[in-house]
């Protein structure tokens, strides 16, 4: 079953600055693409920083004063210098939180969650950047049709991954809502039927209406190679 990445959502077409980039020249680019951030590469276009509109603000914020710097904490102090800052090197957030198109969208939300980030600067193995993919990048999966999720549940689920008979299983899909049902051999196929539904990417959630003949959770170790007859790992 074929797992989306990074490469299936992200905008290729992005636009960067250099080291040397101008506050007043950053501000109109952000304007301009009606972006909140944009990323800083080297002269290799390798990606070296981020600069946001939470970077650009502290300029707005320390306006006026911050020719007084013994007036500030100095927890405050790496806010009033980028407030300071006049060219991209000098405002950016370094280093920047950087992904690789093979990334999975689930490795990719999570990167960001745990990073505090709204977009992930998207890099080859050499650091040069060739994408972006933001939060909202990550949500087109869910844009799915219902027909398409249905036919990957049917195809690489059942059919290719399980092995299961056309019709042994039912699947209904509304709105990215599946509903199982049928009657399988064993629970632990329906459990990791479940599982495997759940997983495909645009999936919102599964109801589960599958039954099973046998719960082999609970079998001893000879029941349970009695009731897999083709489990030996032997020759």
């Amino acid at each position: 079953m074929r797992k989306w990445t990074v490469a299936d959502v992200m905008t290729r077409d992005v636009v960067a600055v250099p080291e040397d980039a101008t506050y007043r020249t950053i501000v109109e680019l952000l304007a301009d693409r009606r972006i909140s951030a944009v990323p800083v590469v080297d002269a290799d276009r390798r990606v070296v920083g981020v600069v946001s509109e939470a970077d650009l603000l502290y300029k707005v914020e320390f306006a006026g004063a911050v020719a007084h710097p013994r007036i500030f904490p100095s927890r405050r102090r790496s806010r009033r210098e980028k407030g300071e800052g006049t060219v991209a090197r000098e405002l950016m957030t370094r280093p920047a939180v950087t992904a690789g198109a093979k990334t999975s969208l689930a490795a990719a939300a999570r990167l960001m969650t745990d990073k505090g980030v709204k977009r992930l600067a998207v890099v080859d193995e050499d650091g040069v950047l060739t994408g972006i993919v933001a939060r909202s990048d990550l949500l087109k999966v869910h844009l799915r049709a219902d027909e398409e999720l249905r036919h990957d549940i049917n195809d690489e689920v059942l059919l290719r991954t399980l092995w299961l008979e056309p019709l042994v299983v039912d699947v209904k899909v509304d709105n990215g809502l599946v509903t199982l049902s049928g009657h399988l051999d064993r629970r632990t196929m329906a459990e990791l039927a479940v599982q495997l539904v759940a997983a495909v990417p645009g999936v919102v959630a599964v109801d589960d209406h599958l039954t099973y003949e046998l719960d082999d959770t609970e079998l001893s170790g000879s029941e349970w190679y009695r009731s897999h007859p083709f489990s030996s790992t032997g020759p």
